[in-house]
């Protein structure tokens, strides 16, 4: 499959706690679909990654730091979850102003379980149709957002794409709709 060729996506994690299958199955996804991936990270080196939030997995190295990164130099954006990793990831400043710059710019984003939180730090909820690990819910509600319980939402207002998915189970949806939307992107 080669819908994606041409694609650039970064994806965007703190140092640790993120969770690896929502890391590694959509990474693959992008490469196996013809489109080239980045690991955007605060610092240089390599993030660790977790299973269910304790144990401990692998660590993937770093390709760019998130205060070198502009949104110009992508067409998508992916957050992968872990709860530590989310948490981590919503308070940074750098963070928050590369996700609105992707909504600005009208290019797709993609965040799993967690990774909906920075989407409220970012200010970038509001108004939006998402999902995310049901803890969130309240916390999306709060933040302006209608909340749905379903493997895979995806919100456009205005040719702007928002796919959201609940947890590692919603991966084959997440993964299928992130492909799908960022290869239409591309190609207008």
């Amino acid at each position: 499959m080669s819908r994606l060729v041409g694609a650039k996506v970064a994806f965007l994690t703190s140092m640790t706690g993120i969770e690896d299958p929502e890391l590694t199955v959509p990474w693959t996804a992008v490469l196996e679909a013809g489109g080239a991936a980045e690991l955007v990270a605060p610092e240089p080196g390599e993030v660790s990654t977790v299973s269910g939030d304790l144990e401990p997995v692998a660590s993937y190295p770093v390709d760019r730091q998130l205060d070198a990164v502009v949104a110009a130099e992508f067409d998508a954006l992916v957050i992968p979850g872990g709860t530590v990793n989310a948490d981590r990831l919503r308070v940074l400043p750098a963070a928050q102003a590369l996700v609105r710059a992707f909504a600005e710019q009208r290019k797709p984003i993609a965040a799993i379980c967690h990774g909906p939180w920075l989407l409220i730090d970012a200010g970038v909820a509001d108004g939006a149709t998402l999902t995310s690990y049901h803890s969130l819910a309240t916390d999306l509600r709060n933040a302006g957002a209608t909340w749905v319980d379903a493997e895979v939402s995806v919100w456009q207002e205005q040719g702007w794409p928002l796919v959201t998915s609940r947890q590692p189970g919603d991966l084959p949806a997440f993964c299928t709709m992130l492909v799908e939307v960022v290869g239409e992107a591309v190609r207008t």
